[in-house]
This record gives structure tokens, C-alpha cells and sequence, in this order.
């Protein structure tokens, strides 16, 4: 497999890279290393610079994270250069109330919010949501990045990310696209991330488009129907849903409903505004409907969803690990094959120093429609596949510091 031209830090897991050659340079990227943490001190109140920040390491942990580029990989490229930064500033914000038994309301005697104290009580705020929502805001201020960097450089494009955070414990997967991370265990395989497509966000989207109808430009409706109308079912009566709706009903075309849809296709060929295939990522906020001056990205969040793996509760095993991929893996193979795979190769390595690596590999080659496949099925995937193999009882044993 060809590696990224990025710069993997070393930490303890296996990664493939393969560049599947649709572009001259892989849109895929890739980043991992150690995070380390420091923590605010506070000085004299006279003192205007009151604030600082210390410079030894107060906690430390780990970070894995993919990005599938589209519409060339400048995007992916400055989200795999600048996210663990961002995201690092969000988690040094908030580390003091990371470690406390709950959320402090006053730090070093100073007061930094608010709040009354029983409100974090109540609201029954924990260390955990403080990392999510370091994890969304990294997010965001990374598209914010990505937005200014694009622009000034006149390029465009846009990324899916997908990011674990190892830290107290837990594991945090933060996903904003369609790539996926699974927990494979002896008798278990967890989904650890949702795909967010068109179709998956169907109801947000056309919420948006029902609140804002101006982003549509009339050129479009944000109605769903079973397939594309024509002039001939005016006036006929059709199955149709809107955003406040999780079930179908009847309606009688009107002309209004024979503009373009606002999520056209099905399945892996939807696509928004006949344009994107997926509903999250970064970057793309030049993108634009061809032919047209309205932009797709209001209709595109930056805020991944967060699922949190408790560590700590799991009687982990050599051999559990979590496989985060894009979806050049996923096109072709399923969680139950990737299991099965994990569960064939790693049971039969353990003496095997770079087993983890030598996994991602199979994995991959297992997309490459080779003969010698391990399944013994010819799977083909023509897109860019990008996998790492986590270890999980690598970084239960590490605790908080590694």
C-alpha cells in the first residue's frame, strides 16, 4: 500500500493507506500521535495576563484520525495538519474541570463561570462532556480554518473526518461523514460511529429548507418522493414526505413539485442538492450547485456526533481492537466480515511485533479484488481506503498517561 505523505507519529496501532490513483494525490489523510494536555495557572489579579498557560504536560492521551478529501485533497490535507491542534486548545480550556469530581464554578479561587453550582449538579454534567464538547468545537474551529485557508489560497474542497480520542480511560470517536469505526471483540461487534448522508439527515435538512426556503433559490423543493416527477403527474396523486415526517402520505402534484429535489437518488448514489453524498464534514464553503449561485454549505455541519467507549468497564483482551476506515473499505466490506478477518488474523500473530500493521494491510488487500484475498471473495473497492487498527488493551493499560 502507498502511505500518505504525511507525517504519522508514532503511537501504538496499525495503519494502511492505499491511494486508489483517482486523483494524482491521495485525498485520504491520515494523522496520529499523542496529545499532551497542559493546564491553566492563575496569576495576580493586577496582573492582566492573569491567565496562563503552564508549560508542563498535566494530561496526556491519544488521537487517530481520517480524512476523505473530495474535490481535491486541500482540505483533507489542512484538517489532518491543524485538527489535533485545535482540538488540543479546546481540551486545555476545560482540563481543570476534566480531572475534578464534577465541573468546578470557581478555579484557583477565581470565578470562570457563572453558573450556579447546582446546575452542574443537576444538569448531572460530567468529565466526559466536557471532552465531547471540546470535540465539537475542535471541529468547528478546524472548518473555520479550513474556510479562510481554502479561500485565501483560491482552492476549494472539502473533507469527511473521523477522529478517536483515547484519554482517562475512554475512548471518544467523533465522526463527521461517512467513513466508520467498529469495537471487534471475541463475541462482540459494536458500532461505534453513524454515516451521515442525505438520506440519514433527510428531516435536518429539510427542517433547514422549510425555515430558510430562500436557500433553495426556487430552484429547488425540499418535498421527498418516491422518484423524480414529470410534467405528466400534475394533478396526480403521489406518496410523499416532509421534514416533520417519519412515515409517507398522499398528495396531489402541483407544479411546485416538479423542481429539482432537494435529496436526489437513493442509497449510495443520493446526493444533496444533486451535488454532495454526504451531509457532514469540513471545509466546502465554496461549493456551489452547478450552474447555479446557491451554496451547499448551510446545508453542510461541521459538529460530529460523539460516541464514548467506556475503557475502563471492558474486560478487554489481547485481541480487541477498534477499526476505524473510510469508506472505501466499508463500500465493499461489512462489519461482520471485518470482524471476521480481525477475529481469523490476530489469535494466530500475537508474537508478531507489527501485527496490528500487517492487520490494516489485510484489510485493505482484501478490497483489491485479488485472488489471494483472505475471504476467498473478490471484493473490489475503486476508491482510496484508508484503515487503522486500534489496540484497546494497549490503551486500558496506559490510563491516563502514555
Amino acid at each position: 500500500s502507498q502511505i500518505s505523505p504525511r507525517v504519522i507519529w508514532p503511537v501504538l496501532c496499525g495503519i494502511g493507506i492505499i491511494n486508489a490513483e483517482k486523483s494524482e494525490f491521495n485525498e485520504d489523510q491520515a494523522a496520529c500521535g499523542k496529545l499532551c494536555i497542559r493546564r491553566y495557572e492563575f496569576g495576580p489579579e493586577e496582573d492582566r495576563e492573569w491567565l496562563t498557560l503552564c508549560p508542563e504536560e498535566f494530561l496526556t492521551g491519544h488521537y487517530w484520525a481520517l480524512f476523505d478529501g473530495h474535490g481535491g485533497p486541500a482540505a483533507a490535507i489542512l484538517a489532518a495538519n491543524t485538527l489535533h491542534s485545535c482540538l488540543r486548545r479546546q481540551l486545555e480550556a476545560v482540563v481543570e474541570g476534566m480531572v475534578a469530581a464534577q465541573p468546578p464554578m470557581h478555579l484557583s479561587g477565581r470565578c470562570v463561570c457563572p453558573s450556579d453550582p447546582q446546575f452542574v449538579e443537576e444538569k448531572g454534567i460530567r468529565a466526559e462532556d466536557l471532552v465531547i464538547g471540546a470535540l465539537e468545537s475542535a471541529f468547528q474551529e478546524c472548518d473555520e480554518v479550513i474556510g479562510r485557508e481554502l479561500e485565501a489560497s483560491g482552492q476549494v474542497g472539502g473533507c469527511t473526518a473521523l477522529v478517536a480520542v483515547s484519554l482517562q480511560g475512554k475512548l471518544y470517536v467523533a465522526n463527521a461523514g461517512d467513513s466508520r469505526a467498529i469495537l471487534v471483540r471475541r463475541d462482540e461487534i459494536r458500532p461505534l460511529s453513524s454515516e451521515f448522508t442525505p438520506e440519514t439527515e433527510r428531516q435536518r435538512i429539510q427542517h433547514l429548507a422549510f425555515v430558510y426556503p430562500e436557500l433553495l433559490a426556487d430552484e429547488f423543493t425540499r418535498l421527498e418522493f418516491p422518484r423524480r416527477l414529470k410534467g405528466d403527474d400534475l394533478g396526480q396523486k403521489v406518496l410523499f414526505r416532509d421534514h416533520h415526517m417519519n412515515g409517507w402520505s398522499y398528495k396531489c402534484v402541483e407544479k411546485s413539485d416538479l423542481k429539482y429535489p432537494l435529496i436526489h437518488g437513493h442509497g449510495r448514489q443520493a446526493r444533496l442538492l444533486g451535488t454532495l453524498a454526504v451531509s457532514r464534514g469540513l471545509g466546502d464553503h465554496q461549493l456551489r450547485v452547478l450552474d447555479t449561485n446557491i451554496q451547499l454549505k448551510p446545508f453542510l455541519l461541521s459538529v460530529p456526533q460523539v460516541t464514548v467507549l467506556d475503557m475502563d468497564h471492558l474486560e478487554l483482551q489481547e485481541e480487541d481492537v477498534v477499526v476505524m476506515a473510510t469508506d472505501g473499505l466499508w463500500d465493499v466490506l461489512s462489519n461482520e466480515q471485518v470482524a471476521w478477518l480481525v477475529r481469523s488474523f490476530l489469535p494466530g500473530n500475537r508474537e508478531d511485533p507489527h501485527r496490528f500493521s500487517e492487520l490494516a494491510q489485510m484489510l485493505i488487500h482484501s478490497t483489491q479484488g485479488k485472488d489471494d484475498s483472505p475471504t476467498g471473495e473478490r471484493h473490489v473497492s475503486y476508491d482510496d481506503v484508508s484503515v487503522f487498527v486500534i489496540p484497546l488493551n494497549s490503551q486500558s493499560q496506559g490510563g491516563s498517561g502514555y
